[in-house]
């Protein structure tokens, strides 16, 4: 595999869905870690993961990338909840035969379904790694003062609120411009990133949200993918404060 082209190919799960993935890395046979990536909210499989040749080939690393449930190539489950992911990341990693165990790396939304591994299948887990990732706020071990200056906070809570009661506005605020959103804010706010690594992250690959992209996008894709990551139900009421407080 290598710094070749990914492979992406598709499995059949039990209930009829497809996962769509791609491989990198060294051949899992051989491999001393399989690891398998969760993206986030907004990106793909074909999101950019910097890891030289010739480290992954040194540290004999297998690298799974893996569209989730509604992302990218994948089918979308109407039945989808943070368990359904669980078992989604087991049955794709059984099928791919890569052993009883393996590593997990939850990116930023992506920490929801590797929360949700480390509750229902700790058995299964190597290792779990989290970069940037999503919090529930309502933790009450959470120290307040770790999220006192985290903008998110609010966007959440006004988001949550919406969705219950008005959730049409979710179109119109994926849309408007009148008032900061989550890119608007990440580009200008320098303790998130400066304006180098801005341009750096507009030019890659699976990192859609803070591109140029077409309405069409924002509409069909974006919103669905929001939908199901941020606002549905079955994720409101299994990532509460009645599922598991990790800290």
């Amino acid at each position: 595999m290598g710094d070749s082209p990914a492979s992406s190919n598709r499995v059949k799960l039990r209930d009829g869905r497809f996962l769509a993935y791609k491989e990198r890395g060294v051949p899992k046979e051989k491999a001393k870690y399989k690891i398998i990536l969760v993206h986030g909210f907004g990106s793909s499989k074909d999101m950019n993961f910097s890891a030289s040749k010739e480290l992954i080939e040194e540290l004999e690393v297998y690298l799974l990338f893996y569209d989730r449930s509604g992302y990218g190539e994948s089918d979308s489950n109407t039945k989808r909840s943070l368990e359904s992911e669980v078992e989604d990341i087991a049955e794709l990693a059984d099928q791919l035969e890569l052993g009883p165990k393996f590593y997990l790396i939850g990116i930023s939304m992506g920490s929801y379904p590797t929360w949700g591994c480390l509750r229902h299948i700790p058995h299964r887990l190597s290792g779990v790694a989290f970069v940037a990732p999503v919090v529930n706020y309502r933790w009450p071990s959470l120290p307040k003062k770790l999220i006192k200056k985290d903008y998110r906070t609010g966007i959440i809570k006004w988001g949550l609120r919406i969705s219950k009661y008005a959730p049409g506005l979710l179109h119109w605020w994926i849309i408007q411009k009148l008032f900061a959103s989550t890119s608007s804010v990440l580009e200008s706010n320098p303790v998130y990133f400066n304006s180098h690594d801005i341009e750096v992250l507009k030019r890659k690959t699976g990192f859609p949200m803070l591109t140029k992209v077409t309405p069409s996008f924002l509409q069909f894709v974006v919103i669905d993918q929001l939908w199901h990551d941020y606002i549905s139900l079955p994720y409101r009421k299994s990532y509460g404060k009645e599922m598991f407080s990790i800290l």
